[in-house]
């Protein structure tokens, strides 16, 4: 099945909002991949392993998340959580989601 050009712009703004959601549930807490993936799935959004850890690592190496490594069962997991870079981007982008989403509402 060949990738059309709507399937290109829909991957495009779908990341964009997976990277809200991760930044929204690091700032809650600390997150793991295995954990994002699940949640991500309760929103319709289908990652494998293979596309969620490279923006895991993209939002850490850009500054908007820490991560640690932590033995859990005997397993390391690298856990993730937003920095004061992450915070400040976070507020931003939910007053333009914001801003956005009651102009759309209004049309």
């Amino acid at each position: 099945m060949a990738i059309t050009k709507s399937d290109k712009i829909k991957r495009t703004f779908f990341l964009g909002f997976v990277r809200l959601h991760i930044l929204y549930h690091a700032s809650r807490g600390p997150i793991y991949g295995l954990e994002m993936i699940r949640e991500l799935s309760q929103h319709g959004y289908q990652l494998s392993p293979g596309t969620l850890y490279p923006i895991l690592h993209g939002l850490e190496k850009e500054g908007f998340l820490q991560s640690e490594r932590e033995v859990v069962e005997g397993k390391m997991r690298r856990t993730y959580t937003v920095t004061p870079t992450g915070q400040e981007a976070l507020r931003e982008s939910i007053d333009k989601v914001r801003e956005l989403f009651n102009e759309i509402s209004q049309s």
